[in-house]
């Protein structure tokens, strides 16, 4: 993926900062019909078979889509299986926990996005490591509710800031807004529909 397209992707974040997480293959369709509220989706469902189909789908639409690595079924993280990935399904980008796949990812011209999960400072000081030696494009910290922590994080990276889990309500998704989410993810289709630019 190209500097310009990343660019594109965060300038489309700043109009739609609604991400959809779709867990299930029943909401692949919501998320399409919301497609024009949504900056992106991220896809936590399926599996190396049908994983493609649901990229193109999207793609068809114009709406960016990364694939959460650690969710697809068949589908491996080392080299070939992330060469398998940018060649042949063709996301804008991946979800990943781990540094290392970030770095393959990309070595290979995807949009790489990091997700962390904060259950105490010992986690602050996990994203501060990674970053340095990751390099993702993207910060994904979860759990969303927890707005002193998203201030912190933003204070350790000019990188965009994705805030995602435990999101019920606009008010919340305002929130993180507010102590310096660039973007909210979240898998309530009915906060999809909300728009919030």
């Amino acid at each position: 993926m190209s500097k310009t397209a990343l660019e594109a992707f965060i300038r489309g974040l700043h109009a739609r900062p609604m991400i959809a997480s779709v867990k299930e293959a029943k909401h692949i369709e919501i998320a399409l019909a919301y497609r024009e509220k949504l900056g992106g989706v991220f896809l936590l469902t399926g599996h190396i078979g049908v994983v493609r189909n649901y990229v193109e789908l999207y793609k068809s639409h114009r709406l960016p889509v990364f694939l959460h690595l650690e969710k697809i079924g068949g589908l491996s993280t080392d080299y070939y299986g992330l060469d398998y990935l940018a060649k042949t399904v063709k996301p804008d980008g991946i979800v990943t926990t781990k540094t290392n796949v970030v770095k393959t990812a990309k070595k290979m011209g995807l949009i790489a996005i990091q997700r962390f999960f904060l259950v105490d400072t010992e986690g602050l000081d996990n994203i501060a490591n990674s970053l340095s030696n990751a390099e993702p494009d993207i910060v994904e910290v979860m759990p969303a509710r927890i707005p002193e922590a998203l201030r912190r994080v933003q204070a350790l990276t000019p990188l965009p800031v994705v805030a995602g889990g435990l999101l019920f309500d606009r008010d919340q998704a305002l929130e993180c807004f507010g102590n310096g989410a660039t973007a909210v993810s979240s898998s309530k289709p009915e906060l999809w529909r909300h728009t919030f630019k």
